[in-house]
């Protein structure tokens, strides 16, 4: 039985620093399963563009593909956006949306791991307060994602943990850093929660400028590309027999 294509749908940026994250992460996803073809498309900005990927397999005999939004939640790309170019897609072609990589237990590793790197140690969990900085949204679900995760973490062991936004909802990360400070952490850390750099991240760096430490983007780390694979997995499932067939 031959496996689903596996499709990761990207964002794009004028950043090139965003394509190249997207495909050192693509990469580590096929060296973590190396009998599993792996494509890349963008949505904007970064060629190859998902229509055009799309059309290429199509063309190759390729029947069944599973879509993988590079999300962290479900907001506006993940519900109209995708939906709408997977619509266009060719008709031969039997394609799955794939659940977006957040929430998961493996994605706190992961932000843990970049905070390790930064400097932080296991030690200093009890004494550190973390800002949380997503890239934000207007939908309400997806922030409502973001402080549960946020209470989550906090619940590991952290002095404390808030969620803070790059655009499009409040508060921003240089007023979580200050409602920490005030808070009486020892030292204060900025975990950005998004995959690649850009606009947004460079924000959020901006106003991480009081904190004492600031992690790198989540990018290409082991755990977010097992993410990837496990949301894969769920989607490639056979469908169910119909009743009665």
């Amino acid at each position: 039985m031959h496996r689903p294509v596996l499709l990761v749908v990207a964002h794009g940026s004028r950043d090139p620093r965003h394509a190249r994250t997207v495909h050192a992460l693509v990469e580590r996803v096929r060296a973590l399963r190396p009998g599993l073809r792996v494509e890349t498309g963008f949505l904007d900005f970064n060629l190859p563009s998902v229509p055009g990927v799309l059309e290429s397999l199509a063309a190759r005999g390729v029947q069944d593909v599973v879509a993988l939004p590079l999300l962290l939640t479900r907001a506006f790309h993940a519900k109209a956006d995708i939906p709408a170019v997977l619509r266009e897609a060719p008709a031969r072609l039997r394609i799955r949306q794939a659940e977006v990589l957040g929430p998961s237990p493996l994605l706190l590793s992961a932000l843990e791991r970049r905070l390790y790197e930064a400097g932080l140690t296991p030690a200093d969990k009890s004494s550190t307060g973390v800002v949380l900085a997503s890239a934000g949204s207007s939908d309400p679900e997806a922030i409502a994602v973001i402080a549960d995760i946020a209470r989550e973490w906090w619940r590991t062991g952290w002095c404390a943990v808030r969620p803070a936004f790059a655009s499009a909802s409040l508060p921003r990360t240089e007023d979580a850093v200050r409602e920490l400070r005030a808070l009486g952490c020892a030292r204060v850390a900025v975990a950005p929660y998004v995959l690649a750099p850009g606009f947004l991240p460079d924000r959020i760096a901006r106003g991480a400028a009081g904190a004492d430490v600031l992690a790198d983007v989540l990018g290409p780390a082991p755990e977010v590309a097992r993410v990837l694979l496990e949301r894969y997995d769920a989607a490639a499932l056979p469908l169910p027999a119909a009743v009665g067939a």
